[in-house]
């Protein structure tokens, strides 16, 4: 069984989301989550798949957690089209996908691959981005606080607009 990576960038009142975005634009953390995820299986529900424009660059291999048929997505006049992803029903079902794929599993969101991947019993990696600020929003990160993680890593950054912060969290 493979270790689940969690890909989040989440502001302090744990809001990840505002009307299918992200109520932020930090380049570092774009940067990041795309050094983190290239060539890797990433698994992510309909929504987040439907709002995320470049869901198989750099070799990521997407599973889409979804009960209804994907819409086609519209080739980009820079690049090939893109390979219809594999789908699955449930986060269990894509999860069987992608422990058969080649390469690491993170998980990209929404709220709800979120809150099923916490509820696992098994090893996770959380790659978390906290924003320092509170932001409205309509998504949310589920409560993390509260479990027993090992801090791996930290490392503050900022820009022009927003402080975060980068860590790497780890439960056995």
């Amino acid at each position: 069984m493979k270790l689940l990576h969690l890909q989040v960038a989440c502001a302090e009142n744990r809001v990840i989301g505002r009307g299918g975005r992200l109520p932020w634009s930090i380049p570092e953390d774009f940067q990041f989550f795309q050094a983190q995820t290239a060539g890797q299986t990433v698994v992510l529900g309909r929504v987040c798949f439907d709002t995320w424009p470049r869901a198989t660059c750099d070799g990521r291999q997407p599973v889409v957690v979804t009960s209804r048929p994907l819409a086609p997505r519209p080739r980009r006049a820079d690049g090939p089209a893109e390979s219809t992803p594999l789908t699955a029903g449930s986060l269990a079902a894509a999860l069987a996908i992608a422990e058969g794929r080649p390469g690491e599993i993170h998980l990209c969101g929404g709220e709800r691959i979120y809150a099923e991947a916490l509820a696992l019993d098994r090893p996770l990696r959380l790659h978390l981005t906290l924003v320092h600020a509170t932001v409205p929003g309509d998504t949310w990160f589920p409560e993390w606080r509260h479990l027993a993680w090992r801090e791996l890593d930290r490392r503050a950054s900022a820009d022009a607009n927003h402080r975060y912060t980068f860590f790497t969290l780890e439960r056995p």
